[in-house]
């Protein structure tokens, strides 16, 4: 019997001992941003703004959103969002660097499954 209450005693005290250094420290990552990956905006440029038609996309986290990357990693291209819901995408870009063919090319470059339509110049985004 004393062995069964050391053994219980020695467990409850190994128990709470132990159990209390679950402490959660958070973890800091430290990312490193080269400058090459910063565009730098030429400010004697004209900037036109294109609004158009993206037909193909299944999803808002795959699809719109690697279009949106690959438009907005286009030399010249000052801005970029693509809209899922509405199948709609608004870019800002430099004349002399992109044309609306680029920007279709580029787009159906990604899948063939993506059709530009509605290519239109607007005035304000």
């Amino acid at each position: 019997m004393k062995t069964i209450k050391y053994f219980l005693a020695f467990a409850i005290i190994a128990t709470f001992t132990f159990s209390c250094k679950n402490e959660v420290k958070p973890e800091i990552k430290t990312v490193e941003v080269e400058n090459s990956e910063i565009k730098e905006l030429d400010p004697n440029a004209t900037y036109a703004q294109a609004e158009f038609t993206i037909d193909g996309m299944m999803c808002a986290v795959g699809c719109a959103a690697t279009i949106q990357k690959k438009i907005s990693e286009m030399e010249g291209v000052k801005s970029a969002k693509v809209d899922f819901d509405k199948k709609l995408a608004k870019v800002e870009y430099d004349e002399a660097k992109v044309t609306p063919t680029l920007l279709t090319k580029t787009v159906t470059n990604v899948s063939d499954t993506y059709k530009v339509s509605d290519m239109k110049t607007v005035d304000n985004l």
